[in-house]
């Protein structure tokens, strides 16, 4: 059966039993991917509902539609917002490696605070990010992209939650892994979570911010999704 790996494309629909392109995504099939009527696609909307389709004037469902559950546990990343399209760079990459969750932090040391106007915008153009970076990568769940957090706030919550800290030798064993500025986490910050939030290492050099983010992405997925052997 035709499925989101092996289809010509992997597209986000609105819905999936009377599915419709966004224009957009239309653009991008016939102009970009250069894909002609009746080629075999996958149309899906991000919460793990999909099904086949042809692509055509209009779309043409094929077959039934197809639930898959949400992996568990859920995998987050959160990590120091930083400067440029740097963001874009991080919420891409950890769309295209498996990440579940993502959230952009103001931490203490944090050289860029999104307010206003421009953190809502911020937001909305990471979950676009992730929305493009879904396709490319024929993902059936859409990770969620939260608003940005408070570090303090975060670790107020609780959870199964890691700070990765420079030169810590634990290897990355809770879901939840959070990135800080490349100023450091405050030793404020650090005594937080000193009871309940675990410290892991992501290597033995230092890292940029951006890369550290990825880093810990790629090493969560190793940790929980590793495939079992047949």
């Amino acid at each position: 059966m035709l499925n989101p790996r092996t289809a010509a494309a992997h597209v986000y629909v609105s819905s999936v039993d009377e599915p419709v392109l966004e224009p957009s995504d239309r653009h991008h099939l016939e102009r970009v991917l250069r894909l002609r009527a009746g080629a075999e696609i996958t149309v899906g909307d991000g919460r793990g509902r999909w099904r086949p389709a042809v692509l055509g004037t209009d779309l043409e469902p094929r077959g039934t539609v197809v639930s898959e559950a949400e992996a568990r546990p859920v995998l987050t990343v959160g990590f120091a917002v930083v400067k440029g399209d740097r963001p874009d760079l991080v919420v891409r990459a950890l769309t295209e490696v498996g990440i579940d969750r993502i959230v952009p932090l103001h931490c203490a040391r944090s050289v860029v605070r999104w307010t206003g106007d421009r953190r809502q915008e911020a937001v909305e153009r990471l979950r676009r990010v992730v929305r493009s970076a879904g396709m490319q990568s024929r993902r059936v769940w859409l990770p969620e992209v939260t608003d940005v957090r408070e570090l303090g706030d975060l670790l107020e919550d609780g959870g199964d939650v890691a700070l990765a800290v420079p030169g810590a030798i634990e290897a990355v064993d809770r879901s939840t892994v959070l990135v800080g500025p490349e100023g450091g986490w405050t030793a404020e910050e650090l005594a937080i979570g000193d009871r309940s939030v675990a410290r892991v290492g992501l290597g033995p050099h230092v890292l940029r911010s951006e890369t550290a983010a990825i880093a810990a992405g790629v090493l969560l997925v190793a940790a929980f999704r590793r495939p079992s052997r047949p």
